[in-house]
């Protein structure tokens, strides 16, 4: 995955002067572009009020257009028929309906049913709204370049840029718009069949050149909109990089024979595209305003482009409606557009990047790589899939091995010597709680309360292997006998009143982190009394904040020293009676300081290749693992991406897991980032499985998930899709410890993998509440 682009800023509001210059009703307007979403906008702001004057500029003929089918969901047909019910009529009457979704893959078919698409032409499309538009007086220009976007400012209250993905409007304001670009990995070209698919189907082929793909959907009762697609390497190999392409798609339509019966591809003038990603920072500068791909790109597997270009005609004609002047209206369209559009934009660069690792998943069994298939993007879960179609779900899970009414997050899964009961962890997060490292009364009832709570695996906060190695003053250790007497008084806990439950440490050094406050009196901020601060030792002599510490490179003497602090800390986690010891080599922490390229500047035999870099943190593994008991699991956590140019790439942390594994670790606990101050994460929903997937997948090591894995849903689907086999929940945790047996309780599961402890059995079903609504009439009479 890619670095994120820069955070968004966010349009201003305009100040008193330019309202004052921008008051008006935008009777004049101008649209660029004559797709769906500028032709909707026009006819919209049209009807609206029939005294603008609205003309719409398409340098193409009427019909030119690219690709053949579109598909829009039931909610944006639910907006245009409240917004104009003649563009909805003339829509519903063309389109082509189907529930099914085929998946063909090693020759078999795997089929899901409920899902609820309705398509048309692209060309029909145009027809209706070109006719909508005509209708209402919008004068529509074809073949005409539209004039000097500068000049149409000059001479319009409102400048629509609907442009396309590679608008001339947004390049020409490209300091303003401040558009971001990525380019991707995969080839594809959008072609026709002259029959109609009787579901959307999606074929697989594994050819001597590489994996292929088909996605295919009716949008007619005799046509077809196909798309082949495949990655870059496999594109060349198989020769379709030649200059004919008339002959790529012969061959296209051979090797996807059995899903075409023999028949042919047709093209639209279609090429072999990459596709890429368009993300801007504003939407507006001044009176123009971006709509539909020259604002946003969503890829094409999860059908969006001409949904949110729709949707964004609506919203603006709305906002235009509802807005006292111009700049107010873009102002609002882009707020309440921007949060729908990042979430359809993060769901579509989870399903473009499945695709373009499509050959990782081919191994799986046919009906989970299916359901992998589809809920890549997140938008579709496993209850969500239950909905649609329960028999097709339940098949799933019983050949992913779920005994009868036990939802995947509830099955037992083996690390090691220990068999966790079910998937969920309560993942490690420091409470800075501690006094000189000893943990108190507020460890034994917050450990407690998640032991209690039902998860199989209760982790501690990182632990830290010496005084020097603390984060905080605040930080737990296992430096002294003291401190390991106490973690002995938390695990007895754990044991006797949630029996079941396993309890794990975290054993890490802070590394050029440490000697900073409590994280609510300032994380990642030096102590305020310089004498409280203590020296700072790091792989290479980098501060990690200007205000933070500059470390002191260790030599290999204090490397020596530190192996024997991770040993002696490891071996009275034994004695304290833990289940489960995970070494901490994530997060800009000390190991991970070694494993990162961004913080690893040695010139020694622990500094340079990957392979070097490495040598330290596998060093400090084998001394723990030589007095962590056989019989006990050991895990590692390390961040598979820095989220900056030039940090660990993908392939690194493939080679980090592998070495591990081969040194014995029995798991890989996958996260991201923190290693570097300037890092630009992705965020959004479960967005760190996909590294934890690949880890799976090409080194073939179990792993742990983590990052905004928020719900029991989201735990099933992923474990079910085979992406993971064990999801890690911190901030769940603190809002409801008890959050894994409040999710047996939701899904009515009261098995082996969620055993409620004695004295809590009466809660165990979910308490009756007020009614909320009143009764409704039983009739009602006109007045």
């Amino acid at each position: 995955m890619a670095s994120a682009a820069p955070a968004p800023t966010p349009a201003p509001t305009p100040s008193p002067a330019s309202e004052s210059a921008s008051r008006s009703t935008a009777r004049a307007i101008a649209v660029i572009g004559g797709g769906p979403g500028g032709l909707y906008a026009a006819a919209l702001l049209k009807r609206l009020d029939p005294s603008r004057a609205i003309t719409v500029w398409e340098r193409n003929a009427p019909h030119d257009t690219f690709g053949f089918g579109v598909v829009l969901s039931d909610e944006t047909l639910g907006g245009i028929e409240h917004a104009d019910p003649v563009v909805y009529a003339a829509l519903r009457d063309e389109f082509v309906r189907w529930d099914d979704i085929d998946i063909v893959h090693r020759g078999t078919c795997q089929t899901s049913g409920g899902h609820g698409f309705a398509a048309l032409g692209r060309r029909r499309l145009l027809d209706i709204l070109h006719g909508r538009c005509r209708a209402l007086g919008v004068d529509l220009r074809f073949r005409t370049e539209a004039p000097p976007v500068a000049e149409l400012r000059a001479t319009h209250d409102l400048v629509i840029a609907a442009d396309g993905v590679h608008s001339r409007t947004r390049e020409a304001y490209a300091d303003a718009f401040r558009p971001h670009i990525e380019e991707h990995r995969n080839r594809y070209i959008w072609l026709a069949a002259d029959f109609a698919f009787d579901a959307f189907r999606f074929e697989i082929a594994e050819t001597e050149h590489g994996v292929m793909q088909l996605h295919g959907y009716p949008f007619s009762d005799h046509e077809s909109t196909v798309i082949v697609e495949m990655r870059e390497e496999v594109w060349r190999a198989a020769g379709f990089d030649g200059p004919d392409v008339r002959e790529s798609i012969e061959q296209c339509a051979k090797v996807f024979g059995d899903a075409l019966g023999g028949r042919t591809l047709r093209s639209n003038n279609s090429s072999w595209l990459t596709f890429r990603t368009v993300v801007n920072d504003r939407w507006s500068h001044g009176n123009c305003v971006l709509i539909g791909d020259a604002a946003h790109t969503a890829h094409f597997s999860i059908g969006s482009g001409t949904k949110l270009a729709v949707e964004d005609a609506l919203a603006l004609a709305a906002c235009l409606h509802e807005q006292p002047t111009t700049g107010a209206a873009l102002h609002a369209y882009e707020a309440e557009r921007r949060p729908v559009v990042a979430s359809t934009q993060r769901a579509a660069r989870a399903s473009l990047e499945w695709f373009e690792d499509l050959a990782r998943h081919l191994d799986q069994p046919p009906r989970q790589f299916a359901f992998n298939l589809l809920t890549r993007s997140r938008r579709v879960t496993h209850d969500n899939l239950r909905m649609r179609d329960a028999a097709f779900t339940e098949a799933v899970e019983r050949e992913f091995g779920c005994p009868e009414g036990t939802p995947p997050m509830f099955t037992p899964f083996r690390l090691g010597g220990l068999t966790l009961r079910n998937r969920v962890v309560v993942s490690p997060m420091d409470m800075y709680s501690a006094v000189d490292g000893v943990p108190g009364d507020f460890h034994l009832v917050h450990l407690g309360a998640r032991a209690l709570g039902g998860a199989g695996l209760v982790m501690t906060e990182m632990v830290c292997v010496s005084p020097e190695g603390r984060i905080t003053p605040g930080c737990a250790g296992l430096y002294t006998p003291e401190q390991a007497a106490a973690w002995r008084r938390v695990v007895e806990f754990a044991h006797t009143s949630a029996p079941g439950t396993a309890i794990g440490v975290q054993l890490g050094h802070s590394g050029r982190k440490g000697s900073t406050r409590l994280m609510w009196e300032g994380i990642d901020q030096p102590l305020p009394e310089p004498a409280d601060n203590w020296p700072l030792v790091a792989a290479s002599a980098l501060r990690y904040k200007p205000a933070n510490q500059l470390p002191r490179e260790l030599t290999t003497d204090d490397l020596a020293e530190i192996r024997e602090q991770f040993s002696a800390a490891a071996w009275r986690a034994a004695g304290a009676g833990f289940d489960l010891l995970e070494l901490h080599c994530a997060h800009g922490y000390l190991l991970s300081g070694f494993l990162s390229p961004l913080t690893n500047r040695r010139t020694d035999a622990y500094g340079g290749s990957l392979e070097a870099r490495m040598r330290f943190p596998l060093e400090v593994f084998d001394a723990v693992r030589a007095v962590w008991p056989d019989d006990r699991p050991m895990t590692v956590r390390i961040s598979a991406t820095d989220w900056a140019d030039g940090g660990t790439s993908g392939a690194d942390a493939v080679a980090m897991a592998r070495a591990f594994a081969a040194h014995g670790a029995d798991a890989i606990d996958v996260s991201t980032g923190q290693v570097v101050a300037d890092e630009q994460p992705a965020y959004g929903r479960s967005y760190q499985v996909p590294y934890a997937d690949r880890i799976r997948a090409e080194a073939g090591v179990p792993v742990i998930s983590v990052g905004a894995i928020s719900s029991w849903d989201d735990v099933n689907s992923l474990i079910l899709a085979g992406r993971t086999d064990l999801c890690a929940l911190a901030r769940p945790h603190l809002y409801d410890p008890h959050w894994t047996l409040h999710a047996a309780a939701e899904q009515g599961y009261s098995g082996p993998g969620a055993v409620w402890p004695q004295p809590y059995r009466a809660g165990s079903r979910r308490p009756r509440t007020g009614r909320l609504d009143a009764p409704k009439p039983r009739l009602s009479l006109p007045g």
